[in-house]
């Protein structure tokens, strides 16, 4: 039997669910900046801060879209309160081979093969042989462009 050294053990219940992810405060999500609603990565489209009165906490009203679907989101909460922020991980690959919404890719760097989705708006663009960018965000690869080659 082998025995590891304490710091070296490994629990089954610590596993990842999201990717990286940094702490903001709300007041702190301005245009621009992406956060994480309802575990989407979104890109904040709007922010109104009220501040109430003498003794009372900002208010804060995120307008937020998420980076996938395009789908709106809109959060109130005060402005003291911290939110996610996904880390972006922009890298770029080769597309080996297209077949029906998916793609065969190989990253530039690191040569690791994996598939990916190819978003409606790239389909036509898209061959073997040509070069993506896509972003790594809370552990999804993303198809962000298709350069030329």
């Amino acid at each position: 039997m082998l025995f590891l050294p304490k710091h070296l053990y490994i629990s089954v219940f610590s596993y990842h669910v999201m990717g990286d992810v940094k702490q903001i405060d709300a007041t702190h999500a301005k245009p621009g900046k992406y956060v994480v609603f309802d575990g989407q990565a979104c890109i904040v489209k709007n922010l109104e801060i009220s501040r109430p009165g003498k003794h009372g906490h900002a208010k804060c009203r995120i307008e937020a879209v998420t980076i996938k679907e395009g789908k709106k989101i809109i959060k109130i909460m005060p402005g003291h309160d911290s939110i996610d922020s996904p880390i972006i991980e922009k890298k770029q690959a080769q597309v080996l081979s297209v077949i029906g919404e998916k793609a065969n890719v190989m990253d530039i760097e690191t040569y690791e093969t994996f598939d990916i989705t190819i978003p409606e708006e790239f389909r036509e663009k898209l061959a073997e042989g040509s070069q993506v960018l896509y972003w790594i965000v809370l552990d999804e690869k993303i198809v962000k462009e298709v350069k030329s080659t």
